[in-house]
Order: structure tokens, then C-alpha cells, then sequence
């Protein structure tokens, strides 16, 4: 069985700390930022928007700035400040929420840390703005670069650099997708995938080690 001596929990954010956002809101963003960056919105395909929207890797963002005779830069700049923008305006307005079993973060022994694929300081503001900061020892979002892309989840870089601030040898990644498994697998650590609402019906291709519907469940596993 896997072990019950974690020296760290480290958790995902959208989806496991608070509300994930919602896809139109989202889609609004990269419309606002293709407006910004002098593109009449009539012209974007919606296939467009959508890569733009999640999962979109560096060679994608080429080409779809290429088609719109852009620089990389250009629009990853505008997309990323548009979608902090609309994430602040739907935490202030209470489009989105905080989850209520993150009280039970408190319960926790060892480090604590949060490793996300939104952009660092979306991490911060959402840390202060829902009084969490200091359930946390560390956390770590992405830059807002185009470079960053190659750093997301799977990609274990960020999680490297939490386990190393927490001095943790072992850890349990809590996360609500399949790259926060894959991650946490890759990274030599064990995995607890919360059965969220959004994520409810996911059927994920490789396995966690735990599944919980809450973050309740988390003090019986970490002992």
C-alpha cells in the first residue's frame, strides 16, 4: 500500500482549491485579446479560440499566429493578460468561488504546496484573496511566457522546484486531471484525484493512486 509518512501534500488549484473557470468566460478572453492585438474577432476561426483557450503548446501558438500575421510573443502576451483579467474580475464577483473542504488543508502534517498550470501571480492573488496563504509553505504557477508552456503539468518542473523549497523527499499530489496525475506520477510521487463535479465522469487513462470525493478524505490518507 502506499505510504502513510509524506513528508508534503502538494495540491493543483482550479478545480481543487476553487471553482475552475467557465469556458465561455474563457473564450471571451482570447476574443478580447485578438481585439487587442488589432485582429477584427469575425476573422478567428473558433478552432482558434479554443486552441488558445487550454492545452495549447508552443507550436501551436506559432501557427495560430501565423495565420493572423502575428508574432508568438504578440498574442501569447495579450491572451495572457486578458485571461488574468476576466479570472480576477470572476473571483471579485463571486462568478467563482472557493471550495469549502479546503478547511480540511489545515489538518494536514508536513509541507504544504500548491503547483498550478495558471499564471503565478493568478496563484498569489487567489492565495490572498480568499485568505489561503497560510494553509501554504510554497506555490508555484507558470510565468507568463510563451516558454512556460513547455514547463506546464506534465512536465514535473514545477513540482520539482515545490518538493525542493519543502525539503520533502516524498509527497501526495492532490489534482483534478489527468496531467496532475501523470505529473505526480512522473515526478516519483503518489496521486489523489478528487472527483469533483466538472470531473465527475472523467475516465482517466492512467491511475491515481487514490481517488476522493473530497478533501476531507485527505488527513485519513496522509495519517
Amino acid at each position: 500500500m502506499p505510504g502513510d509518512d509524506y513528508d508534503a501534500v502538494l495540491f493543483d488549484s482550479d478545480g481543487v482549491l476553487v471553482e475552475p473557470p467557465a469556458r465561455e468566460t474563457q473564450l471571451e478572453a482570447v476574443r478580447a485579446a485578438f481585439r487587442a492585438v488589432g485582429v477584427e474577432i469575425e476573422n478567428v476561426t473558433r478552432q482558434h479560440l479554443v486552441d488558445l483557450v487550454s492545452g495549447v503548446t508552443v507550436e501551436r501558438l506559432r501557427e495560430v499566429a501565423t495565420a493572423y500575421d502575428l508574432a508568438p510573443d504578440e498574442l501569447w502576451d495579450a491572451r495572457e493578460r486578458h485571461d488574468e483579467l476576466s479570472q480576477l474580475d470572476a473571483f471579485r464577483t463571486g462568478a467563482r468561488g472557493r471550495y469549502d473542504d479546503v478547511a480540511a488543508i489545515a489538518e494536514l502534517p508536513g509541507g504544504r504546496g500548491v503547483v498550478s498550470n495558471n499564471h503565478h501571480s493568478t496563484i498569489a492573488f487567489k492565495l490572498d484573496f480568499f485568505e489561503l496563504r497560510p494553509l501554504f509553505d510554497t506555490f508555484y504557477g507558470r510565468e507568463m511566457t510563451v516558454e512556460s508552456l513547455s514547463l506546464k503539468k506534465p512536465n514535473t518542473h514545477y513540482i520539482d522546484r515545490a518538493m525542493a523549497d519543502l525539503g520533502a523527499a516524498s509527497a501526495l499530489y492532490v489534482g483534478d486531471s489527468e496531467s496532475d496525475v501523470v505529473a505526480a506520477h512522473r515526478a516519483g510521487l503518489d496521486s489523489a484525484f478528487v472527483r469533483r463535479s466538472h470531473c465527475r465522469d472523467v475516465d482517466l487513462p492512467v491511475a491515481p493512486t487514490y481517488e476522493v470525493e473530497t478533501l476531507h478524505d485527505l488527513p485519513a490518507i496522509v495519517g
